[in-house]
């Protein structure tokens, strides 16, 4: 029989989430095999690397209790996949994709590999039209366009969670309006939501969020005690499931992933246990392609509806954005939202820092027919007037506020304005139109030019 064809027993060692197969005649990378303990227990694994007759395994769970003697690994022929289905929105999966809301499973579709399918850039449509988050440091200042890829990079110690929780409550798309939660009609807008690596306490906070959530989502939560190679399967479940939704049932998906770093040290981890040379900082040197074939299944293609924008956040080590994860990140993604320490400490929420801020695709979604005419220039002069009151701090540090002329301490109050009553606004979620009044009336209120 072919199937005992595939029965190896030939397993020559184990280290950590790795096993190590030999005089094994027909594998492919990629393949999922099963690993049978000898009380019967079974869990899966991938195959990583094939050597001539040796064929090195990844584990997706704990080899602890693995008997090499009497285990066996059986070769299926297959690589991972996803089951897709339409009844998957308001669910919430593990890691692994199992149930992790105390629903049944959903009869599946069909399954799809976790690897997707590359987009080719030749079909690739120009992203336009605006997501609408809720806040109006990103919707008025880095407005996120459909179809984009826009990181927001933290701090230890900062509200990333926070802001994310609010972006997951908030998000919307004025021309597309939300799901209703445990709809599945065509079209619409739907949040896919992948947390890696938690604690216990940041997966109880996400679980209320998501338990308050009106609107549509699917979520995967990876807890930091289950095994790492967990870490590294979630987010391609969760960008599987968002391609599905998107291309196949015409939905604008929006994709919150949070936080890359544990993804990227989950990388790192499975690197170290293979023996591959290390990179920069310890990170395998292939870490750029693999953020690439995570970040660049974003997009819409041409003649097609629905749409992946993608929100991952990533916390930087040591408050270093030229650390690798974020810099890499960065050559991948289009802009990146800034988290500051000071502004944090100002109790500013969100404190997002609008001068490092960038959102290179801002002007594809804004202005008539998307947002407002006005849009752009209330922008630019926001800009304009806070990053001269910033600069002026340095030299009221100088020569005191009574050195200043009054044109300079005018900035100045319009600096510590701006981030008290606009950037500042708490989990209150305002819409674009009020951010672009707050604008208008803030600068009014100082005299400026409209």
């Amino acid at each position: 029989m072919r199937l005992s064809e595939h029965i190896y027993t030939t397993i020559s060692s184990i280290r950590g989430p790795l096993l190590f197969v030999e005089k094994v005649f027909s594998a492919r990378v990629g393949e999922v095999v099963k690993i049978v303990f000898p009380d019967g227990k079974e869990m899966e694994g991938e195959v990583l690397k094939i050597d001539r007759e040796a064929v090195l395994i990844q584990v997706y769970g704990e080899t602890r209790g693995l008997d090499i003697g009497n285990s066996s690994v059986v070769f299926s022929d297959s690589v991972k996949k996803a089951p897709l289905s339409a009844d998957i929105i308001g669910r919430v999966f593990s890691g692994s994709f199992q149930p992790k809301d105390g629903a049944p499973m959903f009869i599946p579709e069909r399954w799809a590999p976790v690897t997707g399918f590359p987009m080719n850039p030749s079909s690739r449509a120009r992203p336009e039209e605006f997501i609408e988050t809720g806040f109006s440091c990103i919707d008025g200042l880095n407005t996120l366009v459909k179809g984009q890829k826009l990181p927001i990079f933290s701090c230890a110690g900062l509200p990333s969670k926070e802001l994310a929780a609010g972006i997951l409550k908030n998000a919307s798309t004025p021309l597309n309006p939300p799901l209703v939660r445990g709809e599945s009609k065509r079209g619409g807008f739907v949040v896919v939501f992948v947390a890696v690596g938690l604690t216990f306490h940041e997966y109880s906070f996400y679980k209320k969020i998501l338990e308050e959530m009106k609107t549509g989502f699917v979520a995967f939560a990876n807890m930091a005690d289950e095994p790492v190679v967990e870490r590294l399967l979630a987010p391609r479940f969760g960008l599987t499931v968002a391609e599905y939704l998107a291309f196949e049932k015409g939905m604008d998906v929006l994709v919150v992933i949070t936080d890359m770093t544990n993804y990227c040290d989950a990388l790192r981890e499975v690197s170290t246990a293979r023996e591959e040379l290390p990179g920069r900082r310890g990170y395998p040197g292939y870490m750029y392609s693999d953020l690439s074939s995570l970040y660049e299944r974003a997009g819409r293609i041409k003649g097609m509806p629905g749409s992946i924008t993608m929100l991952p956040v990533v916390t930087m080590p040591e408050d270093d954005i030229t650390h690798p994860i974020p810099d890499l990140t960065g050559y991948i993604t289009e802009g990146q939202i800034v988290l500051s320490r000071e502004l944090h400490q100002k109790e500013i929420f969100p404190p997002v820092d609008v001068l490092p801020s960038l959102s290179r695709l801002m002007q594809s979604g804004i202005g008539a027919g998307h947002t407002r005419e006005d849009h752009r220039k209330v922008a630019n002069l926001l800009y304009k007037y806070y990053a001269k009151g910033r600069d002026l701090r340095r030299l009221e540090a100088i020569v005191g506020r009574d050195g200043m002329t009054e044109g300079d301490r005018l900035m100045l109050d319009f600096a510590d304005a701006f981030e008290r009553e606009f950037v500042n606004q708490g989990m209150k979620r305002r819409d674009v139109f009020e951010s672009l009044d707050a604008g208008r009336e803030l600068m009014k209120k100082f005299g400026l030019e409209q």
